[in-house]
């Protein structure tokens, strides 16, 4: 498809969208893209500029060249009918009709053209569903618990307060260009199924009375990660209540912002930050920022989030094999709090699924249930609002798409990233050994089939999105020399796992063998579970053990003395493994990335001015800064000097070029941009900053024009 065609089609395309959806913000964020994607093509648009633009928006460059797996963003795994039956279309048009789950409850699609990107997002649109901040530098999908507003235990549904904080900081400038990724949890029970000790910012939900009144509000754990360094969060509050936790995690976010680190992307999640300031000193800063909050509180309400009604549907006769209905009821289906309601476990194999599927689930949630389920965190569906009734309708409709596998969230429903199919970052294959201990739990450990309480999760590399690291078993994607050839290897790491309410244990790195010897290894770990366990749990029974006990029955396995042809080659592969990255794209061009970075600076002061202009002072203030620091940043780019935090950059200016005078300000450059945390969000505040930032940019561009002429 040629530029010209592009163009037509996106606008075509537009005034589609335009009618059916008449939300101007998105219509122009989509036609942004599509404009940068022709800048791109074009050489006029610096690569890595690029590369956070499309990633801020779902599109994720591939292990293959020239393709694109999209992210589709679906807060806290909620969807209706009506969307999966519209990501089962885009699926169909844009890619090659499979669904992958993932581990943060979005949907992944994958093969997709650049260039087919904006229009493909249109699509979901009509339908909102949104590609935003879905990778990159941002707060990523808020999860929750796949069963929050059905859970007996829980003390409220934490669903309405995922879906307000997703709301909040959608597109907010404040959270637009972070040094890393930020990730958020929303656990509905003490029982922290949304795993809060591993995310940035975790929330567990919590009552207390006062004042004779019980009151909600969240544990709140702060800064928690995994990846190669992982760390469990600190417990920032025991108790905050629920109309605290958005300003509370505005100031989070500007703190980081601010303070985080940009250059090392191994140092730049909040977890270092946290770790080399103190949990006491970080607080200190976030609470400078208060003042500057346009919201002191944000009230959060739960209407919409109302049990649907799902009594008048009639239930059709079926005549179905009772033994194995009833081994599927007790395995997959979940008792809900509301009385006589139930929800249907799916289990999902390595999280992958397809449009034919998708479509038949979409017909039995609208016209048999209450037309919703849920992503799970462990890449399964949850079908909700189920009368019981209809569970014998639903085994027997589930059942012709092979659909009622035994065994939901249990041992042998093993969790794994996409790893080297389509990912870049991949060492080894984690869905091909995934699908083999799958089949080895089946065939040899059916009384596992029921067990929920071990996990098995494996990643492609040491990021950990398969979250491999907390698991009680868990295999990272390695490789191991054997003379001078390369063989795919696992890391094998045990005894880690959720220990409630916003505590963990990180699994610890055992030894690493061949890939191929990975079922070997399970089969002794599992055997000599069984043998010695005598009633512990997983974690207490390796803990009792001991790291050596395990590393010396599973040494033998990490011989490469004795590798083989076939272990050469990786699980799902035919061709002889090789340690490789995919290819990136590539501009073409050499790029002025000054002159990009003043192009960026002033784009968000007119962002500024329209956000003004509809009252949004704190996000016109927001934008405002960023315009300086990335003006400032330009300058300070041209002269070789390190920007990699925005404190460091604004002490650098004040000192390379306002204290020279080659910028002339009224005062130093740190108080003249720290106004943000001094000054309410007020309109006259709001409109004086930025007058400061369209100044600063005017003088910075005057200056750098010059510097051109004279070099």
């Amino acid at each position: 498809m040629g530029l010209d065609t592009l163009d037509f089609k996106i606008y075509f395309d537009m005034q589609s969208f335009r009618s059916e959806i008449e939300n101007p913000i998105v219509e122009k964020d989509i036609i942004d893209l599509a404009d940068k994607i022709q800048l791109f093509h074009e050489g006029k648009l610096d690569e890595e500029k690029f590369r956070s633009l499309r990633l801020a928006r779902g599109v994720y460059g591939q292990r293959q060249f020239g393709v694109q797996m999209i992210r589709i963003k679906l807060p806290y795994g909620k969807i209706t009918s009506d969307q999966l039956v519209r990501i089962a279309d885009v699926s169909d048009e844009y890619s090659r009709g499979r669904l992958h789950i993932t581990t943060r409850q979005d949907i992944q699609i994958h093969y997709v053209s650049l260039d087919r990107t904006p229009e493909l997002w249109a699509e979901l649109e009509k339908s909102d569903i949104t590609l935003r901040e879905a990778c990159g530098n941002a707060v990523r999908n808020v999860t929750a618990s796949e069963t929050a507003g059905i859970d007996k235990n829980e003390p409220f549904d934490v669903s309405p307060y995922a879906h307000t904080v997703f709301q909040f900081f959608l597109r907010n400038p404040i959270c637009q260009e972070l040094g890393r990724k930020f990730k958020v949890s929303f656990s509905a029970t003490d029982d922290d199924t949304a795993l809060s000790f591993m995310h940035d910012i975790g929330f567990i939900a919590k009552t207390k009375v006062i004042n004779g009144e019980e009151v909600r509000g969240f544990k709140v754990m702060l800064g928690g990660g995994l990846g190669s360094q992982p760390r469990f969060a600190d417990t920032a509050f025991e108790f905050l209540e629920t109309n605290k936790i958005i300003p509370y995690m505005e100031s989070v976010l500007r703190v980081f912002d601010r303070y985080g680190e940009r250059a090392k992307r191994a140092k730049a999640r909040l977890k270092f930050f946290i770790k080399n300031v103190g949990l006491e000193e970080f607080n200190k800063i976030v609470a400078l920022e208060t003042k500057a909050l346009s919201n002191q509180i944000v009230e959060i309400s739960a209407e919409g989030f109302e049990t649907p009604d799902v009594s008048a549907i009639v239930a059709p006769e079926v005549t179905i094999d009772q033994e194995a209905f009833k081994a599927w009821k007790a395995s997959n289906v979940i008792a809900q709090k509301q009385e006589g309601l139930f929800a249907i476990g799916v289990k999902v194999n390595i999280g992958d699924f397809y449009t034919k599927e998708a479509r038949i689930l979409a017909d039995l949630i609208k016209n048999y249930a209450g037309d919703e389920l849920r992503f799970s965190l462990r890449q399964n569906i949850l079908v909700r609002h189920v009368r019981e009734d209809l569970l014998p309708f639903f085994f027997q409709e589930l059942g012709k798409i092979d659909m009622v596998a035994l065994g939901y969230e249990s041992i042998q429903d093993v969790t794994a990233c996409p790893g080297t199919d389509t990912c870049n970052l991949g060492i080894a294959s984690s869905t091909g050994i995934a699908d083999k201990l799958g089949k080895v739990l089946r065939a040899e450990y059916p009384e596992f089939a029921d067990n929920k309480d071990l996990m098995i999760k494996i990643s492609g590399c040491m990021n950990a999105c398969g979250q491999h690291n907390m698991a009680n078993i868990g295999f990272q994607g390695m490789s191991v020399k054997s003379g001078k050839l390369v063989a795919p290897a696992l890391q094998i790491l045990l005894g880690g796992g959720i220990l409630k309410d916003g505590a963990g244990r990180i699994s610890d790195k055992v030894i690493k063998i061949p890939s191929k010897r990975g079922p070997e290894s399970l089969r002794l770990i599992l055997n000599d579970f069984i043998a010695n366990a005598d009633g512990k749990d997983f974690i207490k029974y390796y803990l009792a053990q001991g790291k050596k006990y395990f590393y010396d029955f599973l040494k033998p396995l990490s011989d490469v003395t004795s590798l083989v042809d076939s272990d050469f080659v990786d699980w799902g592969s035919e061709d002889k493994y090789a340690t490789a990255v995919g290819v990136g794209e590539c501009a073409g061009v050499v790029i002025d990335l000054i002159a990009t970075l003043l192009f960026d600076s002033k784009e968000k002061i007119e962002n500024a001015k329209e956000v003004f202009a509809e009252g949004k002072l704190s996000d016109a203030i927001y934008y405002s800064y960023s315009s300086i620091v990335n003006t400032a940043k330009a300058l300070l780019t041209a002269e070789g000097k390190k920007t990699n935090k925005h404190d460091k950059i604004i002490t650098d200016f004040n000192e390379v070029f306002v204290a020279t005078g080659k910028i002339k300000l009224d005062t130093d450059f740190e108080s003249f941009i720290y106004q943000i945390n001094q000054n309410e969000a007020s309109e006259e505040f709001t409109k004086s900053y930025l007058q400061d930032a369209e100044k600063f940019y005017t003088l910075v561009a005057q200056y750098r024009a010059k510097e051109l002429v004279e070099a």
